[in-house]
């Protein structure tokens, strides 16, 4: 009765589980990477909405550090166009090198070296936990703009709900998350192209007063500030207004879920939001120009601008309402590029052993699970902290935007210098690089500067944080990597002076089911030490192995046949390697996303063929057990055991010794 009331109460949990995530998906299908891979419209909005986005804070930031010298927002306006255009081309050009994503990170490890790429994975992953937390502030800030200043006292907690939301529609997958999503986007792109346009045509007769006042307050300024003053003040307010262009890297990191051609799709996707980020955040700096925009408490700049052009009657509210909205709305759909581009990042850091290895790994919903739970870990931690300040969280966040932005830029810089005699056009791409590049370290220089006081420390300091803690997860990995080796050279090439057995295995002999991954010192050990335990005892060896898909293999069909060839080979090999030693062996294989499950069910099929057989598998034992072991090793080999005494099939697991 106990063991039938467990079953009903997992059962009950699987159910539960399943409805907010969703169902497994079939690894095998062949039409899988179609249907979780986004068409550059889908992509634009999954991607693009956190560009876009940004133009709901961005430009408020600059405009604000205008002070009284707002006649300068003209010039912001182009400068911010021309920047925006920039660097989403510069990107473009990058997306073309490195169709498979992985953005400034993998931009920096293969054209500046390991420590570069590093800093920029680093900077990046700080910058995507950002994303969220500022996108989901802001999105609070923009609702509660039209609320009593009395409940704003709740607006954090309303905040943290919406990343816990996302968390959950995130863990489902990225294409059925920016479905949900996708009306959003659409009112945003509507109600922002009818505000900015009803701004600017209804005020043309304006338009030649407000130039008359421009020059005329710019002359006035000029002989107040001088030259290098107004110069100063002009590039203070365009490296605090950085924040517009944070979020055009989203593309290139995310270039594994685009529709093939992945190349094509991700251009056209980056075409798509720099031509939206840059006609919203330059009509915004028009629109507040023309109105005359002042800050007031409480209030987004955006909102108080929907109001003046609206009117107080009951359709103009109503306008400004929906208009704000569907701006926190899309703030919300921005948070979304922090779990799909983050959890990515930290996979290729994880596959180079720069973070546990399991963070590569992917849920039967073909998702990483393990990135998303701590992104959205993190943005709450770094919500709370600020106490969702805006202004605090945008510097945060811009500043390791612009470390990366600037190390991706110099990369190319140097990929074209290196590779000038092979690269036909690197006269015309180097150019884009350089300008790039400057114009993103200017942006991170004054931006450190101006704001060290106010946030850009701990920023500096939890980059640096991570960065450290990288490098000694990498330094364990190699202590690991060199202890196996040393198996490697000893057991390798160990000699076999017996003719190989070429039987089949017979079912009704004694049979030692070993779990293998590489071909390497590790899994020989294994062997032998069933045949140095158990002498005489087992006549089969039947080899078995879980080709693992990852973020690292799954990247299309090709990649696929790959992995599943590679396990055949591997497997082939300690095949041949029992024949020599004299026993009857054959190998198993199984493809999945999760090891223990898909190798409990692999062993259970093979105990149905070989009655008589006990499972083997190997763990690595280390003579001074650390807290972070079981972090950086995840304890396979216990849990598929675990599993296996449950399903009342012996399982032994033997150590592997390392001095560590």
């Amino acid at each position: 009765m106990a063991q039938n009331g467990s079953d009903e109460r997992d059962s009950l949990l699987e159910k539960v589980r399943q409805t907010v995530v969703g169902a497994p998906r079939n690894i095998k299908d062949p039409s899988i990477f179609h249907k979780i891979s986004l068409v550059p419209l889908l992509a634009w909005i999954g991607l693009g909405a956190d560009g876009l986005s940004s133009s709901s804070y961005g430009p408020e930031e600059a405009f604000r550090a205008l002070g009284q010298h707002t006649y300068l927002a003209i010039f912001l306006a182009l400068a911010t166009s021309l920047t925006v255009f920039i660097i989403s081309y510069s990107y473009s050009r990058i997306i073309e090198h490195f169709p498979h994503g992985g953005g400034g990170y993998i931009v920096a490890t293969h054209t500046l070296g390991a420590k570069a790429g590093v800093l920029s994975g680093s900077a990046l992953l700080v910058d995507y936990m950002l994303t969220i937390t500022v996108s989901i502030a802001a999105c609070g800030d923009a609702l509660f703009s039209f609320l009593p200043l009395n409940v704003h006292e709740y607006k954090i907690f309303f905040e943290l709900f919406l990343i816990l939301l996302l968390i959950v529609l995130n863990l489902r997958g990225v294409r059925e998350s920016v479905t949900f999503l996708a009306p959003i986007f659409v009112v945003f792109v509507l109600t922002h192209i009818f505000m900015i346009g009803f701004g600017i045509l209804s005020h043309l007769p304006q338009i030649g007063p407000v130039v008359h006042g421009i020059r005329t307050d710019f002359n006035s300024g000029l002989a107040s500030l001088g030259g290098l003053g107004m110069l100063a003040l002009f590039l203070r307010a365009y490296s605090l207004g950085g924040g517009t262009y944070t979020g055009i890297e989203a593309v290139s990191n995310g270039m594994q879920i685009m529709r093939e051609p992945k190349v094509q799709t991700g251009k056209k996707t980056m075409l798509y939001m720099a031509v939206s980020l840059a006609f919203t955040a330059s009509g915004l700096f028009f629109c507040y120009l023309l109105l005359n925009v002042v800050p007031g408490q409480g209030k987004t700049l955006n909102a108080i601008l929907a109001n003046a052009l609206y009117g107080a009657g009951s359709l103009g509210y109503g306008l400004a309402l929906v208009t704000i909205l569907s701006e926190g709305a899309l703030l919300f759909v921005g948070a979304q590029a922090g779990f799909i581009d983050g959890p990515r990042i930290m996979a290729n850091m994880a596959i180079d052993s720069w973070l546990p290895h399991r963070f590569a790994s992917l849920s039967e919903r073909l998702t990483m699970h393990n990135g998303i739970l701590l992104m959205g870990g993190a943005s709450i931690l770094l919500l709370f902290y600020t106490h969702g300040s805006i202004s605090s969280l945008v510097t945060m966040y811009a500043i390791n935007v612009f470390l990366t932005f600037s190390i991706s830029q110099l990369g190319m810089s140097r990929y074209y210098i290196k590779n000038r005699f092979k690269e036909p056009l690197w006269k015309k791409y180097l150019p884009v690089h350089i300008i790039g590049f400057v114009l993103c370290f200017t942006i991170l220089i004054i931006t450190s500067y101006e704001k060290f006081q106010e946030g850009g420390w701990m920023t500096l300091l939890i980059t640096a944080g991570f960065v450290t803690l990288c490098y000694m997860i990498r330094r364990h990995y190699n202590n690991v990597r060199k202890a196996v080796r040393k198996l490697d050279d000893l057991l390798l090439d160990i000699p076999t002076s017996r003719k190989a057995n070429m039987e089949k295995p017979n079912p009704q002999e004694m049979t030692a089911i070993q779990l293998v991954s590489e071909y390497n010192g590790f899994g020989v050990h294994t062997v032998l030490s069933v045949i140095r335990n158990f002498p005489n005892l087992y006549r089969n060896f039947i080899f078995a192995s879980v080709a693992v898909v990852d973020s690292g293999s799954f990247k299309g069909i090709e990649e696929m046949k790959n992995l599943e060839e590679a396990s055949k080979a591997t497997l082939q090999k300690y095949v041949d390697l029992a024949r020599h030693l004299g026993f009857a062996s054959d190998c198993r294989y199984a493809v999945g996303t999760d090891v223990v499950e898909t190798a409990t069910q692999l062993c259970k099929d093979i105990k149905k063929e070989f009655h008589r057989s006990t499972v083997f598998t190997g763990k690595l034992t280390f003579r001074h057990e650390k807290f972070y072991h079981k972090l950086l090793h995840n304890e396979t080999a216990f849990a598929i055991q675990r599993q296996l005494h449950w399903d009342e099939i012996t399982s032994v697991t033997l150590p592997i010794r390392l001095d560590l």
